[in-house]
């Protein structure tokens, strides 16, 4: 009978830290899954806003050009051109970046740029 009891006890907590291991694995693949549709979202989110900010500049450009169509490499260009200088880029950098005339720069931006200094002018 002790012997019973005994082998019954043996048998109880082989059974109790096989539990814990096997609660600890399936923590540690569910953390990962966790971890896995994490990283989808925030590259879910990343794509999303930079397909918003493109958005904006194109709804930009459109109402600057009002009817003037321009080529769609010409409108790629002109997006990250006003994409940096929004993020505050000089005209210098930008032109380095683009492989612009600075001038050139100076051209593409002041439509945009005419557009704030005239409602800070309302403003003031």
């Amino acid at each position: 009978m002790e012997w019973t009891l005994a082998i019954l006890f043996i048998a109880a907590a082989i059974l109790l830290i096989t539990s814990v291991i096997k609660a600890k694995q399936t923590s540690k693949s569910e953390q990962r899954e966790i971890d896995v549709i994490h990283l989808s979202v925030m590259e879910e989110i990343a794509q999303l806003q930079k397909q918003i900010r493109h958005l904006e500049l194109d709804l930009e450009i459109m109402e600057k050009e009002s009817g003037v169509q321009l080529a769609s490499k010409d409108r790629t260009v002109l997006r990250d051109v006003l994409d940096l200088h929004r993020r505050k880029y000089s005209v210098e950098s930008i032109a380095a970046q683009k492989k612009l005339t600075q001038t050139e720069v100076e051209e593409m931006l002041a439509p945009y740029l005419l557009g704030k200094e005239e409602r800070r002018s309302v403003l003031q």
